[in-house]
């Protein structure tokens, strides 16, 4: 399923430009890729298929961005997206898992957004048809008639049967006062019993190797039919009444081999699929020892970069048109140091640029998530007015540029560290200081984060 309609590449900039600060050449890369996957659709079909997608490799260092540019790229293109260590993977043989499961998990991913879009579009047919059930439950359906019961001496049918038009009538009248007395929340507080599926299942630990992934068993679904579905009665409240039965509506009136079908489709065109710590299974020349194991993973992710078919219980994914982004600090070790037929299969590479004061600067106040936002938002929940002064935000970005320098470049999640030593206090006196306006200056940062910085043996194990 894809966007109505496909962003620009420079709108694509301009909406990672909300989130992400600086880097512009890598968020250009992720732009062009994500146009040519809607390019690819328009073309003739003949030649659809024989355009691959142009992989990415991000070479920087640790929170610099790499990351978060990929997770903001899928959401733009509603994609599924998965993100997965490279390190964590082994060799067909070893104990550990397979590098196939990726795509069984990108393709479980998918089922589960394209099944939250389906229950979205049927949720207004389900809440209705959960609003009739719990009248039910408030106002149980009168009796139909006997007809066995004898007539009385000299009465007719007929009078009877405007009797019972009568009582209908006031059935009815009583069930729409229920609906709009439901619909005004006057009814919340009311207890109704409903009968739901209970979900305990009987616990069964499986020791499997790679091998056992792989087979088309949903073990879950299995043992499910093996054991009866048990319900219960429990008594909710009206409110939670309403929400357990629209949910039982919705599965019912959703079409899951639909579902399944479209989540297929979604992966194959367009899922991304982001491989992070690349650079720790790159071999560095040595033919012994785990980089054999290093050496073996990269020949296995090949023909999934490469396009293959993949078994998975909702039925063969195809990978050839599935977007690769690896990143790697490579610091150790360099791209040129993958397999030959790998580094051919990631064609553009991008150098993430490290982040300097300025940056930290921008990225504390500029985007929509910023930290300083975050931390007010934070506050005002405890009805406490926090404020930031321009130099104690060009002293946090100092202070946290000098700490990247001194000692291991964490990039932008160096901000985090500091932020949170520098308003511990705040954040425990909180719920005391409601009312109260508290402004952070330069003063107060130097002096709250003068300690560390000075002493470095102390600012490795605090900052």
């Amino acid at each position: 399923m894809e966007i109505e309609r496909p962003l620009t590449p420079k709108e694509i900039v301009a909406e990672l430009d909300k989130y992400i600060i600086g880097q512009g050449e890598a968020k250009r890369c992720v732009a062009i890729a994500l146009r040519n996957r809607w390019r690819r659709q328009q073309v003739p079909k003949e030649l659809r298929d024989e355009i691959a997608p142009k992989n990415i490799i991000m070479i920087g260092p640790t929170g610099v961005g790499k990351t978060e540019i990929s997770r903001r790229l899928a959401k733009l293109a509603q994609a599924p997206f998965l993100k997965i260590e490279a390190s964590k993977f082994t060799e067909v043989g070893y104990v550990g898992r397979d590098v196939e499961s990726m795509i069984r998990d990108l393709t479980e991913l998918a089922v589960n957004m394209e099944r939250k879009e389906e229950e979205e579009e049927v949720k207004g047919k389900a809440r209705d048809m959960a609003e009739e059930r719990v009248l039910d439950l408030l106002l149980p359906p009168s009796p139909a008639k006997n007809p066995t019961s004898p007539l009385l001496p000299g009465s007719v049918e007929v009078h009877q049967d405007q009797m019972e038009e009568e009582q209908e009538d006031t059935a009815h009248k009583t069930r729409e006062r229920l609906r709009k007395l439901l619909r005004e929340g006057k009814l919340n507080e009311r207890l109704v019993e409903v009968e739901v599926t209970d979900r305990v299942m009987p616990v069964v630990e499986i020791f499997s190797t790679a091998g056992l992934e792989e087979m088309d068993l949903n073990i879950k679904d299995m043992l499910s039919g093996l054991f009866p579905k048990k319900t219960k009665r429990r008594k909710v409240k009206v409110p939670e009444a309403l929400e357990i039965l629209t949910e039982e509506e919705a599965q019912k009136l959703i079409d899951m081999d639909k579902v399944v079908k479209q989540a297929v489709q979604r992966v194959e065109q367009s899922g991304i699929i982001f491989f992070d710590e690349l650079d720790k299974i790159a071999s560095r020349e040595q033919t012994y020892g785990p980089d054999v194991s290093r050496e073996g993973v990269q020949r296995d992710i090949l023909p999934i970069v490469e396009g293959t078919t993949v078994m998975t219980k909702y039925g063969m994914v195809r990978t050839d048109h599935v977007l690769f982004i690896a990143a790697g600090a490579f610091y150790v070790s360099k791209p040129s140091d993958l397999i030959p037929e790998l580094q051919g299969r990631f064609p553009i590479r991008v150098e993430l640029e490290p982040l300097g004061k300025e940056e930290f600067i921008r990225i504390l106040t500029e985007p929509q998530n910023a930290l300083i936002t975050q931390y007010v938002e934070l506050m005002k929940t405890e009805n406490v007015q926090l404020s930031f002064a321009k130099e104690a935000i060009e002293e946090i970005a100092e202070t946290a540029a000098k700490i990247n320098d001194k000692m291991e470049d964490i990039g932008a999640r160096r901000l985090y560290t500091i932020m949170e030593r520098l308003l511990d206090e705040v954040s425990f006196d909180a719920p005391e200081l409601s009312g109260h306006k508290i402004a952070i200056d330069a003063d107060y940062v130097k002096k709250k984060l003068e300690e560390f910085v000075k002493d470095e043996d102390l600012s490795r194990y605090i900052l």
